[in-house]
């Protein structure tokens, strides 16, 4: 018998120290228009817009150079575009590895203890979130989706 009480009171102690609630699997409101979802991350959420940007104005700038090396010239130069291509392209593989860490950086950042303090963080960060974005309220897991009038909404990964 005091064998059972002591089993009873353990597994009473153990169960009352969850501090805090599992959200509700329900879907919460971000915002009601999902205007501007993901514009600052580029549209692949790696920067492929940004960084190929930079790598189409390295090129024209580089093959524009006014200063080729003697003797060569414009007509003359295939060495010299090889050269550009690759100069170029070491920039755009930084770019993009600079861009693909800072996505990973802010899927880290996804993990909240409460949902209020994830809606809030979403609706200020909009632009830095894709929609399909997975995020983990106290244990949960929500993505960020469009509802069919529009609004943004966090959604429960399975209901």
């Amino acid at each position: 018998m005091r064998l059972l009480a002591v089993m009873a009171a353990t597994t009473m102690v153990y169960a009352g120290c969850a501090h805090t609630q599992r959200p509700e699997p329900r879907v919460h409101v971000i915002s009601e228009n999902a205007e501007g979802i993901g514009t600052g991350s580029g549209t692949g959420g790696a920067g492929d817009d940004i960084c190929q940007n930079e790598l189409e104005k390295c090129m024209k700038s580089c093959w524009e150079k006014k200063q080729w090396p003697y003797p060569h010239s414009k007509e003359q130069a295939g060495w010299y575009y090889k050269r550009c291509t690759a100069d170029c392209n070491r920039e755009f593989t930084a770019c993009e590895e600079e861009h693909e860490e800072a996505a990973r950086q802010r899927e880290k950042k996804l993990e909240f203890s409460r949902m209020d303090e994830a809606l809030a963080w979403l609706r200020e960060h909009k632009t830095e979130v894709a929609l399909g974005t997975i995020v983990v309220v106290g244990g949960v897991a929500f993505f960020i989706t469009t509802g069919g009038s529009g609004a943004l909404l966090l959604a429960p990964l399975a209901l």
